[in-house]
């Protein structure tokens, strides 16, 4: 344990600061944050403007809805392009039909076309922005810091967003009051110009690759299996869900806290989510000394812990300066608890599938998010608010309990990079990209001692070459001769084989290494390729006479 601690913290920057140097970085990160308080002026002028114009409860509720569903939506499939093109292009594009649906927004306020659909149309089409760009700039962090730097990175951003919301709605609802939502959704169209700018201006270096591009649906099924593959995204996926849908109820539920416990208005709500801002603001301040002297599953727990305070505080308390108090703790939470699974889905992530893996944690913690938004709204309504926050902080306990069953993994120093020496068997056909099906079968001799350590290990290069792209993996032994063993799996095309081995990693080659060590035959293993080939002969067609062309 004291080895892998000691490895953490030579793996992590102790400068919880330090992102902020790099140049690329803090020029999109401050740009961000920019277009994150426009986005929060233009979404309370949004809901005001749709209450002055539609008697529908229901139109008001579908703002929020139209922002909220692309990037459930589309997520994933923004995570495959993600990976499949330059993920700056990707931003600029999203970027640009932000500003582009803002722009034309605020034309159609100004001429004074405001039809409720119309509006919520071009909330949709910022949410699509919104869905695209998440993953691009998530996956960019990446590339653009250095690796030991990356949690300090996510970090900054998860704090900078929930600073800013403490004091975007307040600012939005001034210029509201004041200046009216021409103004309001002027002022965001050119939030929203400002990072597309810095975008346009900044270069970062990405990995490129030879191999052509996969197609979507095949990107979309190697996300999703690797994801499911791998034990500590598939950790972090579940708990960032279960975290979200037992935590949100403060963020939820605050409105009715301020109304019905503190006999407050506006100004005390404002005021609370400054408190709640403050809170995250704390927490990125003291992140990286808790992560030097905490792993990441006591810092989730320690997430879990300050949340459920939180809630049982608003749920007991009528005095405004406690539940003040109790908001910074539940902003403190809520930035380590989200920072700590968004580091370990991305730790955990090799940078040919990060967009994948990240567009997914995003679409199901969302979905975590509004369900518990929606469960704890009901249980308020059906039972009591106290009961509805209460409930929320024993869900929270079971959700750091749930660590014992799913811990989020420690960080441990490993190289997920693929690795730079990549042997492809030379073939005597001529194949194509989309050549195939690829058989490919490897046979071993292993001696009764090592078979237990074989089988151990082969279960491991199941699980490794399964989540890159291999399928039907499996293992056979021969009955004439029971030292003999054969793994066979398959790859759907020329390319899919080759993409198999650029994205074997240094670690992958060491645990092949490893197997083939067992092996107890005069030469090494035998590796063989094979393309599938139809049964059925192929008929040429001779024309009757040369003279005249075949129909």
């Amino acid at each position: 344990m004291n080895k892998v601690m000691r490895t953490n913290t030579h793996a992590i920057s102790s400068a919880q600061f330090s992102p902020l140097k790099n140049r690329t970085f803090r020029a999109i990160w401050l740009a961000g944050l920019v277009s994150g308080l426009g986005w929060l002026i233009q979404t309370i002028a949004m809901s005001w403007l749709m209450a002055t114009i539609s008697s529908s409860n229901l139109m008001v509720a579908l703002v929020q809805a139209a922002t909220t569903l692309p990037p459930f939506l589309l997520s994933v499939v923004a995570g495959a392009i993600v990976d499949n093109f330059d993920r700056r292009k990707v931003m600029l594009i999203a970027r640009c039909l932000m500003t582009a649906a803002g722009a034309t927004l605020t034309t159609v306020v100004a001429v004074g076309f405001l039809d409720p659909w119309v509006i919520l149309g071009f909330s949709f089409l910022a949410g699509c922005g919104i869905a695209f760009n998440d993953p691009a700039w998530q996956a960019s962090v990446g590339d653009i810091v250095d690796r030991r730097d990356l949690p300090a990175a996510i970090t900054l951003t998860s704090v900078g967003f929930n600073t800013i919301r403490s004091i975007g709605p307040a600012l939005g609802g001034i210029i509201l009051a004041s200046f009216g939502p021409l103004t309001a959704f002027a002022v965001y169209t050119l939030c929203l110009a400002v990072p597309l700018i810095v975008v346009w201006r900044c270069r970062w270096q990405v990995r490129t690759s030879s191999l052509p591009r996969e197609p979507l649906t095949t990107a979309i099924c190697d996300g999703v299996r690797f994801g499911a593959m791998s034990a500590e995204i598939m950790s972090a996926i579940v708990r960032g869900i279960l975290f979200g849908l037992a935590g949100i109820a403060v963020l939820a539920l605050l409105p009715l806290v301020v109304r019905d416990h503190l006999q407050g208005g506006p100004v005390a709500y404002g005021a609370l989510m400054a408190g709640f801002g403050g809170g995250a603001l704390l927490a990125g301040f003291f992140s990286g000394f808790l992560r030097r002297i905490l792993p990441e599953e006591g810092l989730l727990k320690l997430a879990c812990f300050a949340c459920a305070a939180c809630s049982v505080s608003l749920a007991l308390t009528s005095s405004f300066s406690v539940a003040a108090v109790a908001l910074t703790s539940g902003g403190a939470g809520w930035v380590i608890g989200w920072s700590g699974t968004n580091i370990s889905v991305q730790w955990s992530s090799p940078r040919w599938i990060v967009g994948r893996t990240i567009s997914i944690y995003y679409a199901l913690t969302n979905g975590g998010i509004a369900i518990g938004s929606w469960l704890w709204g009901a249980t308020a309504e059906n039972y009591s608010l106290t009961a509805a926050l209460e409930g929320s902080a024993g869900a929270l306990l079971l959700v750091a309990a749930i660590g014992i069953l799913l811990p989020i993994h420690e960080r441990v120093e490993a190289d997920i990079a693929p690795s730079e020496a990549v042997h492809i068997p030379a073939v005597a056909l001529d194949l194509e990209p989309r050549s195939g099906p690829i058989m490919i079968k490897v046979d071993y001799v292993i001696p009764p001692e090592k078979l237990e350590a074989f089988l151990g290990l082969m279960s491991q290069r199941r699980r490794v070459q399964s989540r890159i792209g291999a399928r039907q993996w499996t293992l056979l032994r021969n009955l004439q001769d029971p030292s003999r063993w054969t793994e066979t799996f398959r790859t759907a095309t020329w390319a899919d084989y080759l993409r198999l081995k650029h994205r074997l990693t240094t670690a992958d080659k060491q645990l092949d290494e490893r197997v083939f060590q067992l092996h107890a035959g005069v030469l090494p293993p035998s590796i063989d390729l094979s393309i599938e080939r139809p049964t059925t002969p192929i008929r040429k067609t001779v024309p009757l006479r040369p003279d005249i062309p075949q129909l």
